[in-house]
Parts: structure tokens; sequence; C-alpha cells
């Protein structure tokens, strides 16, 4: 059996979804989701999309803000570009339903939130779950097209490239050609070779990885892992944004505490009531999420508390409600009422500002094949993702490479794809050997928390590259011998992502942006204002 498609779409968040619309005006399009068709990271983002729709605002405002965040490791071109397609793209969602917050005037003018690292409100968001209406309202619109194909409770195991052709044998100088990805329907436990003639890679981030994650159960760095493997070069995987603020509840399951509190004027407070952000930067909350993430960490590890508070309770009740309704929520059923009460918080790790190499297309260096939103590192977030332009991001960039990919199918859309070899599920799962092996990804979380977190040193580097090698080679030989399972599958990427993040951050020899390690404490920008580059080859 196989699948065979115009455009293939890995991935089911903001980025995946919008350019699946978007393509299938020209051709079929099939949507490859690990679980449901809403659970992606776009469903968790609670803040917003970042854009300039305000008078006292300028597109030279958010650029500055952007490239500061950035610190210095942004493109600028690329910058540009994404914000100023922003408002456009944001018009664009409302035409498909979105329903985004207006202020209670006769203008009915967007209610802008305002976020750390932002000079304006510039934040466009539906209340607090901006990202599940987004979702919502894209799925909707996909499933209304009768070309668009949903296969729900797949993951896609590796790219299918010429190399798997048989009797292969590459060319000098030949170029790598993506069709399509082999793909496991977790149901049925069949691999399908899902054949396409342009494949989009959005397939998200990788917070599963740590310990402490914003992140849904499915982002394990499916995409990173696949497209490193089929020869893409990856950059900027030291850069790994701790959210400060996640909730700390043991049934909390690390839930988000939306960057926007913090902007309607939360304040964060030691248990003991005293205030600290004040130690650490002028704009106090208000500062850059690594900022505030590393003064809750250095703050936790002094005093030897678990967690620290977010205070709202000076807030009027109402506005709460009304502009947190699910945060408020989740709270008050874990019992914490957040009019009233401080909010346990914790940093979780929450987005990776690097990723698979793109142009300003969204093209990767094989050809045929596409990266959009987390999964990609276009040079629009540098060493630090300005809060809210992650959405803005992977929503423009579905459009730019939507666009490319129309232009690209027109002169390929006669072509006949390969054949390609079935992959084969001989053998017998060995059940005693997996539940020992199975144990390495808590391993991994536990010592990628520990050694490659908020604040690193080449001593704890050195020593997480030596235990990801020993558990990566244990992996890969189960993986070679065993029928392949959505488990292995995950175990697998999750394994190589973790390798890729400690080798970025052991490469670069300061501290910018997200990374901090307090054996190179400045920034050396006469060696280092430079993207970290990994190729597979080396």
């Amino acid at each position: 059996m196989e699948i065979k498609t115009d455009f293939l779409v890995i991935g089911s968040g903001i980025g995946g979804l919008s350019y699946a619309l978007k393509v299938s005006e020209i051709g079929d399009v099939v949507i490859v989701t690990k679980k449901g068709d809403t659970e992606s990271n776009t469903n968790y983002a609670q803040g917003g999309i970042a854009s300039v729709f305000s008078k006292e605002d300028s597109f030279e405002l958010h650029i500055q803000d952007t490239q500061k965040a950035g610190d210095g490791l942004c493109n600028p071109g690329v910058v540009r570009r994404v914000v100023q397609a922003g408002p456009g793209c944001v018009e664009e969602l409302v035409g498909i339903g979105v329903n985004f917050t207006k202020k209670r005037d006769e203008d009915k003018q967007f209610d802008l939130g305002l976020e750390g690292g932002h000079s304006k409100n510039r934040v466009v968001h539906v209340a607090d779950f901006t990202g599940s209406e987004i979702e919502n309202c894209l799925v909707k619109a996909v499933k209304s097209k009768k070309n668009i194909r949903i296969l729900e409770n797949h993951i896609a195991i590796d790219l299918i490239t010429q190399h798997h052709l048989r009797d292969y044998k590459r060319k000098p100088d030949e170029k790598i050609r993506c069709w399509g990805a082999y793909v496991l329907d977790i149901e049925q436990n069949q691999v399908i070779p899902c054949l396409a003639k342009i494949t989009l890679l959005a397939t998200g981030g990788a917070g599963r990885v740590y310990l402490h994650t914003t992140n849904p159960s499915i982002a394990t760095g499916d995409g990173l892992a696949m497209a490193y493997r089929a020869g893409v070069c990856v950059a900027n995987l030291e850069f790994i944004q701790f959210h400060p603020t996640a909730l700390y509840h043991l049934k909390g399951n690390s839930f988000l505490i939306s960057e926007a509190v913090r902007g309607e004027g939360g304040i964060l407070r030691l248990k003991s009531g005293e205030t600290f952000m004040e130690k650490y930067h002028p704009r106090k909350e208000l500062a850059p999420r690594d900022v505030v993430a590393r003064a809750i960490d250095h703050e936790l590890k002094k005093s030897g508390d678990v967690c620290v508070y977010l205070d709202i309770t000076h807030l009027d009740q109402k506005f709460i409600k009304l502009r947190f309704p699910h945060i408020y929520g989740k709270c008050f059923s874990l019992g914490i009422d957040i009019t009233k009460e401080w909010i346990p918080v914790v940093p979780a790790a929450h987005y990776i500002c690097g990723g698979v190499i793109t142009d300003m297309e969204g093209k990767t260096a094989i050809e045929n094949l596409y990266a959009a939103g987390e999964v990609a590192c276009t040079g629009m977030h540098g060493a630090n993702r300005l809060a809210s332009n992650s959405l803005l991001e992977a929503v423009v960039f579905a459009g730019f490479s939507a666009r490319s990919s129309k232009e690209k199918f027109k002169s390929i859309k006669d072509f006949s794809l390969p054949v390609i070899p079935q992959w084969s599920l001989k053998g017998v799962f060995d059940q005693k050997e997996w539940v020992i092996i199975s144990h390495d990804r808590d391993w991994i979380q536990r010592f990628m928390w520990d050694y490659v977190g908020i604040v690193r040193s080449n001593r704890r580097l050195e020593q997480a590259k030596k235990r990801i090698q020993i558990l990566l080679d244990e992996i890969n030989q189960f993986y070679k011998v065993n029928p392949v399972t959505y488990d292995v599958v995950e175990l697998r990427n999750i394994a190589m992502v973790a390798g890729l993040i400690i080798e970025c951050a052991l490469q670069r020899k300061e501290s910018r942006g997200l990374h901090y390690n307090i054996d190179y404490p400045e920034k050396d920008d006469k060696n280092w204002l430079k993207d970290t580059i990994l190729r597979p080859s080396e």
C-alpha cells in the first residue's frame, strides 16, 4: 500500500494548516499528524500574534524589538519581510473565522496586548486561548476542502529520498531530492510510503527533550531529526527558550502562564513576598524571557525554594476573569483562585529558536522540501525569540512557502514519482529489551534539564555529550533489529535532537541570548556573531 499526492504536509499546527489551505488551490494535499487534528503546539499558545495595528506603533519599532531580543543574530531581511507581512496574515485569519478580541469601543479595533521585550502594545489575541481558536478555525477550513486529506494518528518516520531507491548510486554533485515520507499508521501498526512531489515539514518543536516543558507530548523533535538524517543542515539549537512562568503544581502538567499576565501588570515575588526582578533588568517583569528565566533560576538556586510566585491580586477581579479565562479556570480547578492568591511558577522549556535551515521562501537544501514554524531556522528569531513572534513567523512563512511551492509545482506537476520500496516490518518486537531501553527517554529528559538547561558549563555539556552518545548507540541498535513502533520512533528522535542541542551548545564559546555558559559569561561579537551550523556529514 502507498499514498500518492501532490503536496505532503507533516504536522497540523498553524504553519502546516495555513500552507495546506493555500496549496490546495492547485493540487491535492495530504496532512500527516501524530494525534488528533488539533493537537499541536499552536493549540497551546495563549499569548497571540505580534503585529503592527496601532497608530502609536510602526514596522520599524517591531523590527527593532525583534532584533534586540535576537541579540545580534537575526537576519534583518527576514525580520523585515515577516513583520511587514504580519497585518495581512492576521486579516487572512480573520477571514477564515478567527474572532480576535476587540476593544469595547465604537471602532471595535483589536485589543492589543503588551508582552516582554515589546516597546508597544501589538499582540493580537483571543483572550488567553489564541492558539486554540486559530487551530480550530484552520481545521474547520481544511476539512471543508475536498482535496485535502488528514491522516490522524500517523507519525512520519523518515523522509524519502533517492537513497531509498534500490541499487541507487549517487552521482557527483547530485542534489538530494525529497519524494515524501515513510509514515506509520499507529492504530494499524503499518508503515505506508506517502509519496509527494513537494513536502512541507511543519512538525513544531522539541520541548519533550526536557523534563519540564510547556509543550504537549507530541513535541519530540521529529522534523528536526528526519531532516538531519536526510542531509539537511540545522542551526542554532543551543538557543532553547525557557518560558519563565509555567504553573508549578503536581497536577498542572507544566501548564503555561502566559507572558501576557506580566504584560497586564503581574508581579514576580519570592515566597517571602519580596520582589526581585528590579535587580536584574530595568524593565523588571517585562524584561525579555531569557532574562526573567535566568533571574528566577538564580533566585531558586539561592533560596532552595521550588518555585516563585506571580501576583495579579491587585488587578480587578472581573478584568482577570475576562482577560484570562483559560488560566483562571485551570488554576481554579487546581484550587488556586488567581484573583486572591499568588500563582506558583517555575521556568520550563518552551521554544527552540534554531532548527532546519531554510531560505527566505522556506526552502531547505533538499529539493522539493520546505519547512515552516518552530522546526525551521529562518533567521527570524536569532538568539532569542521575541514574545508572540512564533505564530507570526509560522503563518507568514507558511505563506512564503506556499507561494514558492505553487511556482515549483507548475514545473514538476507532470513528473512521475519513482517506485519506492515498501517498508519491511519483519521480525518480532523484543518487549523485554524495550522495557529496559524505554527508560532512556526519562534519562535524557532529566540530564538535559540538569546539564543543558537555563545555565550551562563546559563540564556539564561534556558529561551530557558522553551520556547521549551511549544512549544513542543503544537506541539505534534497538531500532535496527526491531519492527518500528510509535514509542521507538519518538525515542530515536528525542535522542538525536538532544545530541544536536548539546553539540551546538558546546560549539558556541560565549554567552548570548538564550545560551548562557558560566565558562564564557560574556558575548564575543568578534568570533561568534554568527550562526552555529551542524552539517550531517560532521
